[in-house]
């Protein structure tokens, strides 16, 4: 009869230990954790993860939310350059093409296919956005063009959620090959093919030394837009 009570014992203690549906052991999005130091209950992912991300590389920095990939910023510092491969004259036609296509769906109503702010809902009564041939944005670095897009700035909304890294860093690109295009002298045309190449368009791709990269134009602070 012992043993009988013995099991009848531990059947009880095991029916209390059970984990019922309405208390499920996990951790709900963007909930706060105790179990780790930083408190977040979503993590990185492992160091060696290869990031989903179209014309990105297999860097751990591409995943990490404050990388130049995803802030247009080295620290605090616009960056001028793109921050996957466009070397070839091939690479970067794909990069503009792709540029001037997002561009066209989500730019131009406000900043028109010249890029002079003087777009379709502009006509209609909308806050006039600044023309791109401005001084001041000819001189902005890519990044800015890139945190721009990413966040917003002024009566601007910002595009995070409709079109993805890879293209907004395109559609700067665009940008800069706008710029060029409605800025360009009899000069810069006197031999095509030399357009063709990153370093004549003004577009920078990222250096292979170990040299960081040389500080760019940073927009004038207190310009609205």
């Amino acid at each position: 009869m012992a043993w009988l009570l013995f099991a009848a014992a531990g059947i009880a203690v095991l029916g209390g230990c059970r984990q019922d549906m309405q208390n499920q052991p996990k951790f709900i999005p963007l909930r706060s954790s105790e179990f780790y130091s930083d408190r977040r209950s979503a993590r990185y992912p492992v160091p060696g993860t290869v990031p989903r991300l179209e014309d990105a590389t297999a860097d751990q920095a591409q995943l990490d939310p404050n990388s130049y990939y995803l802030t247009g910023k080295h620290g605090n510092v616009y960056g001028n350059e793109l921050p996957f491969d466009a070397n070839t004259p091939d690479k970067l036609k794909d990069v503009l093409a792709r540029g001037q296509e997002r561009y066209n769906i989500y730019c131009t109503p406000c900043h028109s296919l010249v890029g002079d702010g003087n777009g379709m809902i502009v006509q209609r009564g909308f806050k006039r956005p600044p023309s791109y041939h401005v001084q001041r944005l000819r001189n902005a670095p890519l990044g800015y063009f890139y945190d721009v897009i990413s966040n917003g700035y002024g009566s601007m909304p910002d595009y995070g959620s409709q079109v993805q890294p890879a293209d907004r860093w395109k559609i700067a690109a665009y940008i800069r090959a706008l710029q060029l295009s409605q800025n360009a002298q009899e000069s810069d045309v006197a031999n095509p093919a030399e357009l063709s190449k990153p370093e004549e368009t003004g577009i920078r791709t990222p250096d292979t030394s170990l040299q960081p990269p040389p500080p760019s134009p940073q927009p004038e602070k207190g310009v609205k837009r």
